[in-house]
């Protein structure tokens, strides 16, 4: 086995075990804001930099070094991902400048990874990935020069970095009051557990598949719901230029980025630059970064909405695995169809939804897992029309969908602004082809407008939202416009959110039942609405979407 393949297949093995532990990680989520999602962004950012190592030869150490460094950076998201894609490039730099990789070389860039963290981070902060990091690092440099073998070498570092991990909480207070060690160092420990494993000889099965269960934490929940967000908007995005950025480029930036917000991560080489930050002016940080160049991998999160969501509902129900036979080559008819379309969907009765109404493409994805600019540009790639209309069935998806739209040159893009998937399969399924793409826009629009939504859930902890106040197991009816009631009883909190926005035109309801509820329950619910509304049709359709026990559409 070569050196390149070795590397190759411990990335690998590093990143599987990191993904399989996703959920407990993003349990762990408190800091910098807890919006439960580090798991999430450290696994997306890790699968971003697999696809790119899998693409290159298993015999080139440079390649595959590249492939990591570049792949992780394009892919990072969030805080911890983008500490993760600086940890992974400062390590894979130093590695490839050899042709053998020996022991002195190896535990050297473990402390060039630490070194590159530590200057992306624009202000470092101990009892975080970084310290873990700078564990590892202090370790290597301990244990180098010991008369044993590399493999238990490799083990005094991983353990040491474990035992810093558990002491995490005594650096930060706000883990210590939550009773948990850092989400993104437990990440990074789970990545070195998985590489060591590997080099062991351990059998690791590499494919992105959840099979552990979520741990449960002992966490401190009051602590999570009374932490104030100051900055509502998780902002990122590349800025790239045909030429190299002029020099202090980067200084400027973060310069600028400090008088609007905090968790700034800043990083790249000549071609590209990364920016994270979360500030209350997204448009502020795209405006500074098109005075450098273009952007792509644009993203905004509402950090104080994932936050109300983490209170208000189990967001802990596992996503979809990725879209399977990716590596399948399809071939492309010779000639395209005028209308295709594309949707974002959450629950395999859903999907199926969309395909018997015409959906050429479905995207797995919602709120616990948005989908990237990248997935609806392969999307785009697979649907072989003229004119493509995208449904991203989610506030939070839209403008990953507007940026692959701009991105694409060779097919016209239409994103539909859906915020759930019921407005996507409505405008579906009412779709009638018009003469033009701007009147099928038109059409889908105008079957939003005339549709009302309830979505129910639980809360799983007292909260108050709204001026609303919620007890813990209470069912909870969210509408368009935000919350509408709430419930012990989940019949009650259905009807009284529905007489909050019934209307006398009100034809048709439509009752889509997730995959925690019987189908039997869900006919109670259709009987009662017969009962109550006896001008009304009634329908119950099988979702099997996650975290929601009901979607309901009014139309």
């Amino acid at each position: 086995m070569s050196d390149a393949s070795t590397i190759k297949g411990a990335f690998l093995a590093g990143a599987s075990l990191l993904y399989q532990n996703k959920e407990y990680i993003n349990e762990l989520n408190v800091f910098p804001v807890p919006d439960g999602d580090t798991g999430t962004n450290m696994s997306m950012t890790l699968k971003s930099a697999c696809d790119a190592v899998n693409a290159v030869s298993d015999n080139n150490i440079e390649e595959v070094c590249k492939a990591i460094a570049s792949g992780s950076l394009r892919g990072a998201r969030g805080n911890s991902g983008v500490i993760m894609s600086q940890i992974l490039r400062g390590f894979t730099n130093h590695l490839k400048t050899e042709k053998k990789i020996t022991e002195k070389l190896f535990f050297e860039s473990i402390s060039k990874a630490k070194e590159t963290a530590y200057k992306a981070v624009v202000k470092p902060k101990e009892g975080t990935i970084l310290t873990v990091i700078a564990a590892l690092a202090e370790k290597a440099e301990e244990v180098k020069d010991l008369d044993c073998s590399y493999i238990e070498k490799l083990e005094k570092i991983v353990e040491y970095g474990d035992e810093v991990l558990q002491k995490t909480p005594d650096m930060l207070p706000i883990l210590k009051e939550a009773g948990v060690v850092d989400s993104g160092g437990q990440g990074l420990i789970y990545f070195a557990k998985g590489v060591l494993a590997y080099l062991k000889g351990e059998k690791i099965d590499v494919a992105f598949d959840e099979k552990s269960s979520v741990k449960t934490t002992n966490i401190n929940l009051k602590v999570v719901e009374d932490q104030d967000i100051k900055f509502g908007y998780c902002t990122e995005c590349i800025i790239n230029t045909a030429t190299k950025f002029k020099e202090n480029a980067t200084n400027e930036i973060i310069e600028y980025l400090n008088t609007i917000g905090d968790s700034l991560v800043v990083v790249g080489d000549d071609e590209y630059i990364k920016i994270h930050v979360h500030t209350n002016h997204p448009g502020r940080v795209f405006e500074k970064g098109l005075e450098y160049g273009f952007l792509t991998n644009l993203k905004v999160d509402n950090l104080k909405l994932e936050h109300q969501e983490k209170v208000i509902k189990d967001a802990e129900k596992k996503a979809k695995e990725f879209a399977k036979n990716i590596n399948t080559e399809v071939k492309k008819p010779v000639k395209l169809k005028e209308y295709g379309f594309i949707a974002v969907s959450n629950g395999e009765g859903l999907t199926a939804l969309f395909n018997d109404v015409g959906c050429d493409k479905v995207i797995t994805g919602g709120q616990t897992m948005n989908p990237s600019t990248d997935d609806f540009l392969k999307a785009i790639d697979e649907v072989y029309a003229k004119n493509i209309f995208i449904f991203p069935n989610n506030s939070n998806i839209i403008m990953a969908a507007k940026q692959a739209k701009e991105i694409t040159k060779d097919k016209n893009i239409f994103v539909i602004e859906t915020k759930n998937v019921l407005q996507g399969i409505s405008c579906l399924a009412y779709y009638t082809e018009c003469s033009s793409a701007d009147e099928i826009v038109e059409e889908f629009n105008d079957t939003i407008s005339k549709m009302k939504t309830i979505q129910t859930t639980y809360s799983i902890r007292d909260t108050v939202i709204d001026g609303i106040d919620i007890k813990e197991n209470d069912y909870i009816s969210i509408g368009d416009s935000g919350l509408l009631s709430t419930n012990a009883d989940i019949e009650k909190s259905i009807f009284d959110a529905y007489e909050k926005i019934r209307e006398d035109k009100d034809a048709v309801i439509s009752i889509y039942y997730g995959q925690d509820i019987k189908e039997s329950d869900a006919n109670k619910i259709e009987s009662e609405f017969k009962n109550r509304y006896k001008n009304i049709d009634t329908q119950v359709i099988k979702g099997e979407q996650p975290v929601y026990y009901y979607y309901i559409s009014i139309e």
